[in-house]
């Protein structure tokens, strides 16, 4: 993975992710999800990040949408 990337926010919930990273891309803020988890057991985290360019409105979006 390119190191432009970072992370913005960790769960435990695919869903929740994949809405997120919606949300984001919605505000212009190209963003990928990655899946950690072992598939069986639904054990583990999933991120979801932005590149460092975009990253402090990736916070600012999390914050006024009160994700958590």
């Amino acid at each position: 993975m390119s190191e432009n990337w970072v992370k913005v926010y960790t769960t435990g919930d695919a869903f929740a992710a994949e809405v997120l990273k919606q949300g984001l891309i919605e505000e212009d803020i190209p963003a990928v999800v990655i899946n950690k988890q072992l598939s069986a057991y639904n054990i583990g985290e999933i991120n979801v990040l932005v590149s460092k360019a975009d990253f402090d409105k990736a916070i600012e979006y999390i914050v006024k949408n009160e994700i958590e």
